[in-house]
C-alpha cells in the first residue's frame, strides 16, 4: 500500500471513530423534545448564573443523576425551624447547617418509616443516600472560604466545620455506620464509658466543643442529660470569625435609641459607615447586603417597616428570602447598624416534632437499626447552642449541636396503679398455662 493510500485509510479511521463516538452519545441520552429550551453552555451559564446558584450547579453537577441540591434543602429546613423557634419571645440566634448536619449524621443510622421521616423534615426528600457525600463536599468548599480571603490588617479570616461521634465504649455499632461518618462527615471517633461515669463524658464532649468553638459554647450538654444510659452522642459545632470587607471606624460609633417592639426606646451603640451596599426595598421593608473579607460570605439584614415586623416575621420563608436576595442591587447607602452580642441554647425536640420529626424520640418506633444493626436505639436530646458578637470590626459566631442517643427498652416513669374497686384474680401454672384458682373480690374488707 502506497503512503497515500495509508494517509486516506488514517483519515477515514479517525472520521469513522468520531462518527461512533457521537452514535454512542446519542445512544446514552435522552433525545429532546422539540419544545426543549436550547442548550445552554458552560460559559453562557456562568455569565448569567449567581456566583450562589454557580456554585450550587456545581455541587449538583458532581454528585451525579441522584445529586441533591443540600444549600437548597438546607435553607428550607433553616425558615421552617426558624418558625417554629421564633414562637418564643426574645432574641434569637442558631446555626440550621449545625442542626442539619448533626441530623444528617443520625440519618446515616436510621432506617424504615424513621429514615423516611427525618428525610421529609430534614428537606432531603428522595434524595437521602446522596447526602453524606454532598456534606463532606460542601464543608470542604466552605473550608476553603478560610484560605482564599485575604486578612485585612492582619486579621485572619475563619470558618471552622467539625463533627465527632462519641460512642459508647464495648457497645456493638455498624463498621458501614462508623465508616461513613468518618469518611463521609470526618467525623472523629472518640469512644466513651457512660455506664461507668456519664459525668466524665459529659464533661469530655463539652470540652471538645468548648475547643472547637474558641470557647464560645460552654457547656453544650448540661448535667443530668448524659446517664449510665446513653449509648451514643453525635456533635457537630461551626465557628466563624472574619472582618466585614469594608469596616465600620469605631470613632462614627454614637449611642442612639432602638425602638423595641412595644415602642420602648433603648439606647444602643450605632456604627456607621457610607458607602455602595447590595440593597433591594420590598413592600413592606427594605434589605442590604454586608460582605465580609475575601467577598464570599456575607450578612444579609432585613429589616421591615415599623409596624410591620410581625407579619414580616411569621411570613418569612425560604422562597421569600430567595427573592429578596435575587432582589438585590447596586445602591450608595448611608448605614446605621447597631453593635450588638447575645447567646441563645435550647432543646430542638419539641420544635423537631411540630415540624413532624416524632419517630426518631419515640422508644417504640425509633428504628436506628443502621447504627448497631438492632432497634435499641431512641434519640433522647437534640441540644442546641449558638454565640454571635457584631462590631466595627466583623463578626465572631459559634454553634454547637448535639444528638443524644440512649438505649430502648428503659423503664418509663411509673404507672402508678391502684386497686381500689373490685377485681379478679388468676393463680396459674406459668409454663404449663394450667388455671389453678381464680377469684374475685368486691370488698376486701369483708
Amino acid at each position: 500500500m502506497s503512503e497515500r493510500n495509508r494517509d486516506r485509510l488514517r483519515v477515514w479511521i479517525v472520521i469513522g471513530v468520531l462518527f461512533l463516538g457521537l452514535w454512542l452519545a446519542g445512544c446514552g441520552s435522552d433525545t429532546p423534545s422539540p419544545s426543549a429550551e436550547p442548550a445552554t453552555t458552560d460559559t453562557e451559564a456562568s455569565s448569567d448564573a449567581s456566583p450562589e446558584q454557580a456554585a450550587s450547579d456545581e455541587q449538583t453537577a458532581s454528585e451525579g443523576p441522584d445529586a441533591i441540591d443540600l444549600p437548597a434543602a438546607n435553607t428550607a429546613f433553616a425558615f421552617e425551624l426558624y418558625q417554629m423557634l421564633r414562637i418564643d419571645e426574645g432574641n434569637l440566634f442558631f446555626s440550621p447547617y449545625s442542626v442539619s448536619a448533626a441530623l444528617a449524621m443520625a440519618l446515616v443510622g436510621a432506617r424504615g418509616d424513621t429514615a423516611d421521616q427525618m428525610a421529609e423534615v430534614l428537606r432531603f426528600g428522595e434524595q437521602a443516600a446522596a447526602v453524606p457525600g454532598a456534606f463532606g463536599r460542601l464543608d470542604e468548599t466552605l473550608a476553603s472560604r478560610a484560605e482564599t480571603s485575604d486578612s485585612y490588617e492582619g486579621v485572619g479570616f475563619a470558618l471552622h466545620v467539625v463533627n465527632a461521634l462519641w460512642p459508647q465504649e464495648g457497645y456493638a455499632f455498624e463498621d458501614s455506620f462508623i465508616a461513613t461518618l468518618s469518611t463521609a462527615f470526618g467525623a472523629e471517633l472518640n469512644a466513651l464509658d457512660y455506664a461507668a461515669d456519664p459525668e466524665v463524658a459529659r464533661i469530655t464532649i463539652n470540652d471538645w466543643v468548648s475547643d472547637q468553638t474558641k470557647e464560645r459554647i460552654l457547656d453544650l450538654i448540661p448535667p443530668g442529660l448524659i446517664s449510665e444510659l446513653t449509648r451514643l452522642v453525635l456533635t457537630n459545632a461551626i465557628y466563624f470569625d472574619a472582618p466585614w470587607l469594608e469596616p465600620f471606624l469605631p470613632e462614627d460609633t454614637a449611642l442612639i435609641p432602638f425602638t423595641r417592639l412595644d415602642g420602648t426606646p433603648v439606647g444602643v451603640d450605632m456604627m456607621h459607615r457610607g458607602g455602595t451596599l447590595q440593597y433591594a426595598p420590598w413592600e413592606g421593608g427594605q434589605a442590604f447586603e454586608l460582605p465580609y473579607n475575601g467577598n464570599e460570605l456575607t450578612m444579609v439584614v432585613l429589616l421591615p417597616d415599623e409596624g410591620s415586623f410581625e407579619a414580616f416575621d411569621s411570613s418569612l420563608t425560604a422562597a421569600l428570602f430567595d427573592g429578596i436576595v435575587t432582589s438585590f442591587s447596586t445602591r450608595n447607602v448611608s448605614l446605621g447598624f447597631p453593635k450588638f452580642e447575645y447567646e441563645d441554647d435550647v432543646s430542638l425536640v419539641p420544635y423537631l416534632q411540630s415540624l413532624g420529626l416524632t419517630d426518631p424520640f419515640d422508644g417504640e418506633r425509633a428504628d436506628f437499626s443502621g447504627i448497631t444493626g438492632d432497634r435499641d436505639l431512641v434519640i433522647s436530646d437534640v441540644l442546641h447552642k449558638a454565640f454571635v458578637s457584631v462590631d466595627e470590626e466583623g463578626t465572631e459566631a459559634a454553634a454547637a449541636t448535639a444528638v443524644l442517643f440512649r438505649a430502648t427498652g428503659i423503664p418509663a416513669e411509673p404507672l402508678e396503679v391502684i386497686v381500689d374497686r373490685p377485681f379478679l384474680f388468676v393463680i396459674r401454672d406459668r409454663a404449663t398455662g394450667s388455671i389453678l384458682f381464680v377469684g374475685r373480690v368486691l370488698d376486701p374488707s369483708a
